[in-house]
């Protein structure tokens, strides 16, 4: 009997080693897929950690170049500003020179028409005081608060057709009596004849007998080359009127070897 029993104890602590073997194996089998697992989720991890950093490398690189693209841009756009800055400039000062020429334009018209005379003399009549094509500045304003006096030069509509302008010297004033004879001019009954030192030459044409009575506001002009000038001595109309009196001649400008004031 003992021997049986010892056989069935030894059958059941064969089973029980028997057990505990095929425990110790799951439990190897077990760990080593623990050990696979966790060596998965390492890879797993150091596959995600790579993607990541190639994501980040890549994130990276797509901010690199989108930071290049907008510098590229704010480069191209301050290039823009800059020329259509220069295109703005550029019209500024087109437009300010036009301005200026148009001032200019003005400006000389407002100084021809109102201020200057300017003026080429065609014929010989004021020689040698004027020669013919000489070029003249005159003063518009000379007459606004004086009156022309004797001896002036004086640009002026001519009395007979007052489309054409002349230019000759005053020698009667309103009011007064002018008598010329053998080429003198006596003034109000003097003795003695006017003084002309600006005569071109001996006065033998044209010296009269011619009387003047001069109405007021008026002036008789004469030529300073009396042996060719058409004046107030042969007009049908003798006076000038002073509201017809352009402008006083004050200088030639040219040529210039006539360069110089008018007396």
């Amino acid at each position: 009997m003992k021997n049986n029993s010892k056989k069935e104890d030894l059958q059941f602590d064969t089973i029980e080693v028997l057990d505990l073997n095929e425990e110790d194996s799951d439990f190897v089998s077990n760990a080593d897929a623990i050990t696979r697992i966790n060596a998965d989720i390492e890879k797993y991890d150091s596959q995600k950690k790579r993607r990541n950093l190639q994501t980040q490398e890549e994130q990276d690189k797509y901010e690199d170049i989108e930071e290049v693209k907008d510098e590229k841009a704010i480069e191209e756009e301050i290039e823009q500003l800059e020329k259509e800055e220069n295109q703005i400039n550029e019209k500024k000062e087109f437009l300010s020179m036009l301005l200026m020429f148009a001032i200019g334009i003005g400006v000389a018209l407002f100084l021809k028409n109102f201020i200057i005379i300017n003026a080429t003399v065609p014929t010989g009549s004021m020689e040698n005081t004027i020669q013919i094509k000489d070029n003249l500045f005159g003063y518009r304003l000379a007459y606004l608060k004086e009156e022309p006096e004797r001896g002036d030069i004086i640009f002026f509509y001519y009395p007979d057709d007052e489309t054409q302008k002349y230019v000759k010297r005053i020698i009667g004033l309103p009011g007064e009596h002018i008598y010329i004879t053998e080429g003198k001019v006596y003034i109000n009954g003097e003795k003695e004849p006017l003084y002309e030192p600006y005569l071109k030459e001996e006065w033998v044409k044209g010296t009269g007998v011619f009387e003047f009575e001069i109405p007021e506001d008026s002036y008789l002009v004469l030529g300073d080359n009396r042996n060719n000038s058409h004046d107030s001595r042969y007009w049908n109309n003798s006076y000038v009127n002073k509201d017809k009196i352009i402008g006083k001649a004050l200088y030639i400008y040219y040529p210039f070897n006539h360069m110089g004031a008018l007396e």
